[in-house]
């Protein structure tokens, strides 16, 4: 129950500063192009894989990861979480496996986004 509680902690932190981060770019760049979700998962990976690293150098503890990893990244962005199973893969020489996890979950994900809207369209 600690653990959950950690994550769902961590997830509200993320989700905040995802907020404050899109509404910054907003104001930054205009509504244009989505500036702001494209940053938030770059800056969300790359601060992913420099936890990750640094956590396993220092042996740290599994309820930081959770905290951090996936509470804040996770509720930040999911596409963090993305990337690290993806370099998983690809460091565990699982190369094709991580390329179809990442052909695989990309389009599957915008086919399904699409299922979604059609079916949600198509009620009454």
């Amino acid at each position: 129950m600690f653990n959950l509680l950690l994550v769902v902690v961590g997830g509200g932190l993320g989700a905040g500063i995802r907020y404050l981060t899109n509404m910054g770019a907003l104001r930054l760049v205009g509504p244009n192009y989505p500036w702001g979700t494209m940053a938030i998962n770059i800056i969300g990976s790359f601060a992913m894989g420099l936890f990750i690293a640094t956590l396993a150098r220092r042996s740290g503890s599994n309820e930081l990861r959770l905290f951090v990893a996936t509470g804040i990244f996770g509720g930040f962005t999911t596409f963090s979480a993305f990337s690290l199973d993806f370099a998983t893969l690809w460091e565990r020489g699982a190369t094709l496996p991580a390329f179809g996890y990442a052909l695989a979950s990309v389009i599957g994900a915008i086919i399904a986004l699409f299922l979604g809207l059609w079916l949600a369209r198509s009620l009454p």
